[in-house]
């Protein structure tokens, strides 16, 4: 330790013991020539008794292999100012006994508080690696991926079973025509006062029907050249036609209408239709009527069925046509609708 500046001067200390042989340490002052004073002092102190050289103290605590370093520095702590006597100039001049004694204890203690601070050094172990070794530091942890969860199987869902509505059938088209009934005329577009087609039958061509030409009627009365002639004696006005598939796809069936310029006219063509080649049958249900059958050569060919009747200024032709032998009950169940139509137009 070195004393604090502008501190008054202290009274010179012994200069520390060289061994023999040894020569002073580099960096030592080397003092001025000693004043009278100073010599005064030197000359009142008592010389040491002759014997073997004070040297440094063993310490019982000291390691055996201290190194010499340490001892140096130690030795080197100790004052050095210490002023010249008569005897500098004849070596280096001895150490009183508790000067040496004072500087052996001071020498074991730094020698010690070395070796404890080695201790602790080694001995301690380092906090860093502790923290190391315990929990990840934060940026370790960062650096660290984290396992990604392994996929798991999901459960597949079950298919979802929607129940639809059948859809609705189609509602019929509203028919736009007009026809009125005023006793026996029957007034409007003719194609009103077709029987109304049964439900899910299939309508062939139009589902009012359509207007007959000319050629089509002629097409009909095959033969007879003069058709339109004979038609127009009973003052015949107009024709009309539709066709339809019954439902259950066993029948179809096909309805004429004629309009005459009065009800005798109608009711007097009625009677005089004939057919060849056909069985005259009877048409119940519908008074005046007349049915006429056509047998198939075959089971498996097609037969046909033909009724005729008036109401009113209209006379009305139906034909069902069916496979194998037709039966009557069929056309007396559309003869008796289209009367009903004819008579009440509506």
């Amino acid at each position: 330790m070195s004393a604090p500046e502008n501190a008054p001067s202290a009274a010179p200390a012994d200069p520390p013991s060289v061994p023999e042989g040894a020569s002073a340490p580099e960096g030592t002052p080397v003092p001025d020539a000693p004043s009278t004073a100073a010599g005064a002092v030197a000359a009142s102190r008592p010389e040491p008794e002759s014997g073997p050289r004070p040297g440094p103290a063993a310490s019982p605590g000291a390691p055996a292999g201290a190194p010499a370093d340490a001892l140096a520095d130690a030795s080197a702590a100790v004052p050095a100012e210490v002023p010249q006597g008569p005897e500098a100039s004849a070596g280096a001049r001895r150490l009183p006994r508790a000067a040496g004694v004072a500087l052996a204890a001071f020498a074991l203690l730094a020698v010690t508080a070395t070796s404890a601070a080695v201790t602790v050094a080694v001995g301690r172990p380092d906090a860093r690696t502790a923290v190391a070794q315990g929990a990840p530091s934060p940026a370790a942890a960062s650096a660290t991926p984290s396992a990604a969860p392994s996929p798991s199987a999901s459960p597949s869902p079950s298919p979802v079973v929607t129940l639809t509505t059948p859809p609705a059938p189609a509602p019929k088209p509203s028919s736009t025509l007009h026809g009125t009934v005023n006793g026996s005329t029957h007034g409007g577009d003719l194609r009103y006062f077709f029987a109304p087609i049964p439900d899910g039958a299939e309508s062939f061509g139009p589902a009012d029907g359509f207007k007959m030409t000319d050629e089509d009627i002629a097409a009909e009365y095959e033969g007879q050249k003069n058709i339109m002639s004979i038609l127009g004696s009973y003052g015949y006005k107009e024709s009309a036609e539709r066709s339809y598939r019954t439902a259950d796809g066993k029948a179809n069936v096909r309805i004429r209408l004629m309009r005459f310029s009065n009800a005798g006219n109608a009711a007097e063509f009625a009677k005089g239709a004939t057919f060849s080649e056909s069985e005259s049958i009877d048409v119940s249900g519908v008074p005046g009527a007349r049915g006429f059958l056509f047998k198939p050569e075959q089971k498996a060919y097609t037969g046909a069925m033909v009724g005729i009747a008036s109401k009113g200024d209209v006379e009305f032709e139906i034909t069902v046509e069916v496979k194998g032998d037709p039966d009557k009950a069929v056309l007396g169940d559309v003869m008796k609708r289209q009367l009903d139509r004819l008579s009440s137009g509506g």
